[in-house]
Order: C-alpha cells, then structure tokens, then sequence
C-alpha cells in the first residue's frame, strides 16, 4: 500500500512539473525544454556543415546523446503521469515527440540512418505546446477563429486564382511557344504562378512584345493576389477582438475565452473564473 501511494505522489509531482504551466516548477522545466530544443535544432545545423562537423564530431554526437536521452526520460514521464498515456502517446505531440528522438537510437542498428537525424528539427513544433500560456492561448483562439471564419472566402479566392494561373499559363503558351522556353500549358502555368508570387526566377521570360505585356499584367495583378488572404484574414481576426462576452474572461490554466456571459468555471477544464 505504501508503494502504491508514493507512486501516485510521484505521478502527481511529475504531472504538477510536465504539464503545470502554471507552477515555478512546470514554468522551470518548460524553459529547461526550450532551451534544449533550440540546442538541439543548433546542433541539427551545425552537422550538416561539412568543416565544423569534422572538427567537433564527437561534442556534437555527445550533445545530441544527452538531449535525446533528457528527451526519452521526458517522454516516458508524460505517459507514466496521466491516466490515459495512449492519448497522449496518439496525439500529434506525442508523435512528435517520438519522432524526435526515434533517429538516434535508429542509427545504433541501422548503419547509414544518418539522413533521419534531421527529422529531429521536429522539436521545433513542441515549441507550441510549451507556450501554451493562457495569454498565448488566447491570441491562438482568437487566430483560429479569424481563419475559420475566412475559410469560405479564402477557397473561393484560391479557386479563383487557380482558374487565373491555367488560362493565363495556356495564353502564354500560345503566344510565346517553345521557343523563348514555353514548352507546354504546364511550363506556362509554373512561370504564371512563379510570375504571380514575384518571385520571378527567370528561367523562363516572355519574349515576343504582346508576351511581355501579358507579364506586365500578371506581376501588377500578383500584388493584388498577395493582399487579399491577408486583408481577409485580418478583417475577420478584427471581427473576434471586438465580440468578447462581456461578463467573462480567459481561463488562466487554458486560455479559452469564449464562455457565456456570468459563466463561474471554465467549460473545457472546469477551472473558476471568478479569482
């Protein structure tokens, strides 16, 4: 019996630790994470210079062992301290994190497994999930919503600029032809949309005057594509920061922000907001 309670005090420590944002010691071990993340994303870098990795193989193989092995504790205490580790072991971060250490001890059994080391750049993503302060989370609900709002719109344009992207890549097709590179509808479509987006890489260019000015056109009107995703978004993203319910405020453990007016707990954790 005395076993089983203090492996439960154990699970409940390392819970209060890992997944308490909210806690000295969950707000510790979080900027502990973010440290090594971005060390470990450093380290991924730096491999992959050729002068600096024969230099310094060793401390980097060594660095990278230390993270990935913080990393592997780190995972099996997420699932030792909740209730349910199959969700968390299923869920996207937990793939993630999975991923991120899966190539290192790969590469013990598996010669020439080198080239997944960069699938450790994956950490980067749990970079969400250690912001996921209230205050973060909040901004975050306010993005979703403005994107999900938008989603209709943004399609439509989407479908809109793609019917664009294939009559103007057939024209210049026609007009231009093989000659000056416009070998086919697809090589025309890649220099409208290359053209659209003002990147312009220049492997291919009009020659003929009509051709050039088609291009003209499309570099003006690639500007006007590029605005209006952003206006539409931001207009939506304006929309959600001026329909906050009055009486109500984010909840300070997980940040959601759309409860009824003189709701007393939070509805997705159940924390009070009345303090």
């Amino acid at each position: 019996m005395s076993k089983k309670s203090n492996y439960t005090l154990f699970k409940q420590r390392a819970y209060i630790i890992i997944y308490g944002t909210s806690t000295k010691a969950g707000r510790l071990f979080d900027l502990i994470l973010l440290a090594l993340i971005l060390l470990s994303v450093l380290l991924v870098m730096m491999e992959t210079v050729a002068d600096f990795n024969a230099q310094y193989h060793s401390q980097l193989i060594l660095l990278e062992w230390v993270i990935t092995v913080f990393f592997s504790i780190e995972y099996l205490m997420r699932i030792i301290s909740i209730d349910k580790p199959w969700k968390y072991i299923f869920s996207f971060y937990g793939i993630i994190d999975f991923l991120s250490i899966f190539p290192m001890y790969l590469s013990l059994v598996l010669v020439g497994s080198n080239v997944f080391t960069v699938v450790r750049a994956l950490r980067l993503l749990r970079l969400f999930k250690i912001l996921n302060h209230p205050q973060f989370n909040s901004q975050s609900v306010h993005l979703k919503r403005a994107i999900n709002a938008s989603r209709g719109k943004i399609i439509v344009f989407i479908y809109f600029v793609l019917i664009i992207t294939i009559i103007i890549g057939s024209i210049m097709y026609v007009v231009e032809g093989a000659a000056s590179g416009f070998t086919s509808i697809p090589a025309g479509i890649y220099w409208t949309i290359v053209t659209l987006t003002t990147v312009g890489y220049g492997d291919i260019s009009p020659v003929t005057p009509f051709g050039q000015f088609i291009a003209s056109f499309v570099m003006i009107l690639g500007y006007g594509i590029i605005a209006v995703p952003t206006g539409i978004v931001t207009a939506e993203i304006a929309k959600s920061t001026t329909k906050v319910p009055k009486q109500t405020k984010p909840c300070t453990v997980c940040g959601t922000d759309d409860h009824q007016d003189n709701a007393r707990f939070c509805y997705k954790c159940g924390t009070s907001l009345l303090s």
